[in-house]
């Protein structure tokens, strides 16, 4: 998704919060109910001789005989409305085209938000199959001493299963914020590899937009997961380098697994941290070409990397995958990517519905199409069925070999 600035015509591609657009589409498909207690048809043919209506005379028509001759009660005039915008919609042939009710499109606008009752922390599976915490900045888990790589054994005295995938176990440390709510787990920790019990409440928890950690294995590999591009992932991204550097890390893994896009211009802002310079993105619209490039200055443009995708890396972690590979900045390690590179600008309504519009579509730095084709990874591998991480195991062996011997 991507946000409207003053600058539009130059990023088309952001989101849209303006209503001109969304006034004039909202009034090409109301025009056919202002009037619907007029039924005579020639005042539906009078009112058909403006522009609007005129191009949609037969909608005004069908409407105009609903109301002299339909038997029952029809449904209220919004929800003909929004059913007639979803019927045109559907002849764009675009699933990336589509309308969105108010209640979900303010739902929508508050994803990026990424807040949830919980105990803030994340799990992920090693690549010895363990079910490993990695807790937040400043969240209840953190506070109460939950550390990095530390192993999920109970929660509220139930053995956790480790063929069970990270999302359902961290489904299970979320909950209502309210006195006394919380959860009990058993972990082991990483360091001593003692056992522990420890109560600890649900709080509002602000999921961050990149997650980074040195690996466990090998302290010199810098480990960044991106979640998904928010207005906050440029300054976290940084964080996280800055934080690495310190760390004196020779090698990095950046995770885009899963991530499934998010803000454009935050995406490419995230890859000029990797790229010194040139081209990012090829963009092309109904009207023209233009190109996208990275800043000068990022903090990491020489440290050896590696990506890792999956097929739930989509739409701007694909643009952010495919300049590393294309620019020879580093090599995927994964399968397949899920395909989408075209642009959809969102439209917030005069009701606070939205239209997800597509705009543009994307093309690499060697100019292949990504929708419905995706990224081929460097290296394939295939997923482990009991969930181990073989993906990380492997960046971690070819940093190891080509670089860290």
């Amino acid at each position: 998704m991507q946000e409207l600035s003053q600058n539009a015509r130059r990023y088309r591609q952001s989101i849209v919060l303006g209503a001109l657009i969304g006034i004039a589409v909202a009034i090409v498909f109301t025009a056919g109910f202002l009037f619907r207690d007029l039924v005579d048809l020639r005042s539906a043919h009078a009112f058909g001789e403006g522009k609007v209506s005129a191009e949609y005379s037969l909608l005004v028509e069908v409407q105009a005989l609903l109301d002299q001759h339909y038997l029952r009660q029809q449904p209220d005039s919004k929800e003909r409305e929004y059913a007639a915008i979803r019927g045109m919609l559907a002849t764009m042939n675009d699933r990336y085209t589509f309308f969105v009710d108010p209640p979900v499109a303010q739902s929508e606008s508050d994803v990026l938000a990424g807040t949830y009752g919980g105990i803030g922390v994340q799990v992920k599976r090693s690549e010895n199959g363990d079910l490993t915490l990695y807790p937040f900045a400043d969240s209840p888990a953190r506070v109460l001493g939950i550390q990095d790589g530390d192993i999920l054994l109970a929660i509220n005295n139930i053995p956790v299963d480790i063929n069970q995938q990270p999302d359902s176990i961290d489904q299970m440390l979320r909950g209502e914020v309210k006195e006394g709510n919380g959860v009990e787990i058993t972990i082991r920790k990483q360091v001593n590899r003692d056992t522990e019990t420890v109560i600890i409440p649900f709080a509002v928890i602000n999921v961050p937009s990149v997650v980074w950690r040195t690996l466990e294995s090998n302290s010199q590999i810098g480990y960044i997961q991106i979640l998904i591009f928010t207005s906050r992932t440029p300054n976290e991204l940084q964080a996280a380098l800055q934080d690495l550097q310190e760390k004196k890390v020779s090698a990095l893994v950046l995770d885009l697994r899963n991530n499934s896009g998010g803000l454009l211009r935050e995406s490419v802002a995230a890859a000029s941290q990797f790229l010194d310079g040139g081209v990012i993105v090829y963009e092309k619209n109904n009207c023209e070409e233009h190109n996208l490039t990275a800043e000068t200055g990022g903090l990491a443009t020489n440290l050896p990397l590696v990506v890792l995708v999956n097929q739930g890396t989509a739409s701007a972690a694909e643009l952010v995958a495919g300049a590393i590979r294309d620019r020879e900045r580093g090599i995927l390690v994964g399968q397949s990517t899920f395909g989408k590179g075209t642009v959809q600008q969102i439209y917030r309504l005069s009701d606070n519905s939205s239209v997800h519009i597509t705009s543009a579509e994307w093309l690499t730095p060697n100019r292949q199409r990504l929708d419905g084709k995706g990224l081929e990874p460097t290296i394939t591998m295939i997923p482990d069925p009991s969930g181990r991480d073989v993906e990380l195991g492997e960046a971690l062996r070819y940093l190891e070999q080509e670089y860290l011997s």
